[in-house]
């Protein structure tokens, strides 16, 4: 390194005041280690000062950070809603503070530390009302697979204790030209559904099939049901859906015995249920026949 003439070399490497009592009482307490020999260029004054520099503008900006802080406001109750807020600035005698905004019009729940929009409420189904049924004092004319009937009554195609089911179209509910019967039939039925669902609160509304056309006769899907005294009853699900069971792993054996039970007990005539359904009745009266693995088929004497 060289001089050159007009030049004034300022060594900076001086304590100030303050800094020279903190290092005298440091050094009162410290334990001095002897200086150890140093390699490499000789460190000038110019180095000093440039560390200097450089740790006064870190500090600046370490300063300058703190002054501006994010607000964000975090509230934790049942339902936890987060504004974001603009960012607070300090400026001389007065304080800026966050934005004013609207409502949020969304709330977010805290589960499992993510947050999730509110699920909505599943609807609550209410019971239908028992509806109104026009009765008529029916006739079954000829047998049930070679008849007709006369002033039918209409089952509705849905109630407070059962729904329906067409199996034409595998769906519910069932045309309500499908759900004609005679009188006895109609009572045997709303008596049976009654009964059973009362000693069954929990127990799903039971699914009701076929049981005659309007004027009766022949019906398709069926070789019988022609003259107002056959029902198909589905055999209660596990699961409690309101629909056929496809297999028999599907039926609940406790319900659909104890529906079988009641048909017989208000005097039906025969049930034909499947081979596989694993339901038990008097012999001749409660029959295994094919096809019927998934409803029972319950047949009433004429009235007459």
């Amino acid at each position: 390194m060289s001089w050159r003439s007009g030049e004034v070399w300022l060594e900076t490497d001086v304590l100030w005041f303050r800094e020279r009592e903190a290092a005298a009482a440091a050094a009162a307490n410290a334990f001095v280690l002897p200086e150890l020999p140093r390699f490499g260029p000789a460190e000038t004054g110019l180095d000093a000062s440039r560390r200097r520099r450089l740790q006064a503008q870190s500090a600046r900006r370490r300063k300058l950070a703190t002054r501006t802080v994010p607000a964000i406001a975090l509230v934790v109750v049942s339902a936890t809603m987060l504004p974001i807020a603009a960012l607070r600035h300090r400026s001389g005698a007065y304080e800026v503070g966050p934005l004013l905004e609207d409502p949020p019009s969304l709330t977010f729940r805290v589960h499992d530390f993510q947050f999730q929009p509110p699920e909505q409420a599943a609807p609550v189904e209410s019971a239908p009302q028992m509806p109104r049924v026009e009765w008529r004092h029916a006739t079954s004319v000829g047998l049930q697979y070679a008849g007709r009937l006369v002033d039918g009554t209409q089952l509705p195609v849905e109630g407070p204790d059962w729904v329906t089911w067409n199996p034409a179209t595998d769906s519910s509910p069932n045309l309500p030209v499908r759900l004609f019967g005679n009188e006895r039939t109609i009572r045997a039925i709303l008596a049976v559904l009654s009964a059973y669902r009362a000693a069954h609160p929990d127990a799903p509304r039971v699914v009701i099939g076929d049981i005659s056309f309007r004027s009766g006769g022949r019906m398709d899907q069926h070789a019988s049901h022609q003259n107002g005294l056959d029902v198909d009853v589905y055999y209660p699900r596990l699961d409690r859906h309101l629909s056929a069971p496809i297999t028999t792993r599907q039926i609940d054996h406790r319900l659909a015995q104890d529906l079988l039970d009641r048909f017989l007990a208000s005097g039906a005539k025969m049930v034909f249920v499947g081979y596989s359904a694993g339901l038990r009745g008097p012999s001749g009266v409660v029959v295994p026949y094919p096809n019927h693995e998934n409803h029972m088929h319950v047949r009433f004497p004429s009235p007459g």
